[in-house]
């Protein structure tokens, strides 16, 4: 049986070509850059120095604005809680979207222990936030605004430009978390005024357990790992250089070759939105256009999430059911899934929010693995339906001109 994996936004295959170029630095190059007196730690720090260039370059950064981390959740809680850090000045109020990353949400929790106000800005119907809500919510005392550039469960694509722009005006530092979308479509820090903007290896055919945490020049952020003064003092401990210099060539990689894999992607995506809209009472979730390449995100009206997925992948079919990050929440009852802060936040159906899928395609796949999907989904759904009783009572009320 085929294995299609259409869970791209949650992690992204290795690059063959990313492998090759990190393998010498796990097996010959194992030097640490902080020990340059032989020649094994001055190899390890001319690998540093040159992986920071070309992460640089993927977002049009320069060199010394790159701090690498172990990957998006460290980024983004040194982006919330070292600029809140350093605001001083009586700044203790912080704006974010209502459909950011937990990595985000949950940094802000000791903000508010600490008496820090938080504004949730708030998503229209397709995730988008309003810049003009932007602007109202800024304040003297803002420390920290936070708007993610592409939303991973609904794929949305959110004006970061615009909403940079207003932040600059205005004097608030502003964070974007570019984890769904660095490597994939174009962001130019020198285009989008952002102070820090977060970057995922993994989420680009690069390895898991590498991130980096992008810091505008003149941007004051307070570490949160101590130690030594690796990372020009903002996150201690010797660096991971086989991961570092791996995240380099999955960039140097995606910066040459994003384009293609977005036309490509772009084709499969239309293709497999085009044949699921004809599943009665399915709703697709996120902007129709203004949305990640080859991503499709939807719920099926009586038809469970969880059981979608698992019927999808005993064909072999492998996709997602929220963040994957969320995947493992309970409610008070360990069968009830937490409902989707993303789908509650876009007006979907509290019953519905556990219930949502997301189709995200990947540069390997294919034409012939969406045609497996569209025709084994159609089935699945009325499978299910037919155990629903819910479905069953629709069915009576149309019946019935209900």
């Amino acid at each position: 049986m085929a294995k299609v994996f259409f869970d791209h936004i949650s992690t992204t295959p290795l690059d063959s070509r990313v492998f090759e170029a990190m393998k010498p630095y796990l097996l010959e190059w194992y030097g640490n850059p902080s020990s340059h007196i032989h020649d094994q730690g001055q190899a390890a720090l001319r690998a540093v120095d040159k992986a920071r260039s070309e992460v640089a370059a993927l977002i049009g950064a320069k060199p010394g604005e790159i701090v690498f981390t172990s990957g998006a959740t460290e980024s983004n809680n040194l982006a919330v809680l070292g600029t809140a850090e350093e605001a001083g000045n009586g700044k203790r109020h912080a704006v974010v979207s209502g459909i950011e990353h937990f990595s985000v949400m949950n940094a802000l929790i000791p903000l508010r222990n600490a008496g820090y106000e938080v504004t949730v800005l708030p998503v229209d119907r397709d995730g988008l936030v309003d810049p003009d809500a932007v602007r109202s919510a800024l304040r003297g005392d803002t420390a920290l605004l936070s708007v993610m550039h592409a939303n991973s469960e609904i794929g949305t694509i959110e004006p970061v430009a615009e909403i940079g722009r207003i932040a600059r005006e205005a004097g608030v530092p502003f964070h974007v978390d570019a984890t769904a979308s660095a490597g994939h479509i174009p962001l130019d820090v020198r285009e989008v005024p952002a102070d820090l903007v977060t970057l995922s290896s993994h989420n680009f055919y690069g390895p898991k357990g590498t991130g980096a945490l992008f810091v505008r020049e003149g941007t004051k952020v307070a570490p949160r790992v101590f130690g030594g003064f690796q990372e020009m003092g903002y996150r201690a401990g010797t660096e991971n250089v086989p991961g570092i210099v791996a995240m380099a060539a999955a960039a140097a990689i995606a910066s040459k070759e994003m384009g293609h894999w977005a036309d490509h992607l772009g084709r499969l995506g239309k293709m497999l939105w085009d044949g699921l809209s004809g599943i009665p009472l399915l709703h697709f979730t996120g902007h129709p256009t203004k949305r990640l390449p080859g991503h499709v995100s939807f719920w099926v009206e009586h038809a469970e999430g969880e059981s979608l997925l698992l019927f999808l992948n005993v064909k072999g079919i492998m996709a997602a059911s929220g963040s994957a990050c969320s995947s493992n929440l309970r409610g008070q009852d360990e069968e009830d899934l937490v409902a989707s802060p993303v789908l509650r936040a876009i007006g979907v159906p509290s019953d519905i929010c556990t219930g949502s899928i997301t189709f995200s395609l990947g540069k390997g796949n294919t034409e012939e693995e969406v045609r497996l999907a569209l025709d084994a989904l159609p089935r699945i759904v009325e499978r299910l339906r037919e155990m629903s009783p819910t479905y069953l009572d629709y069915q009576k009320r149309m019946s019935q001109g209900g």
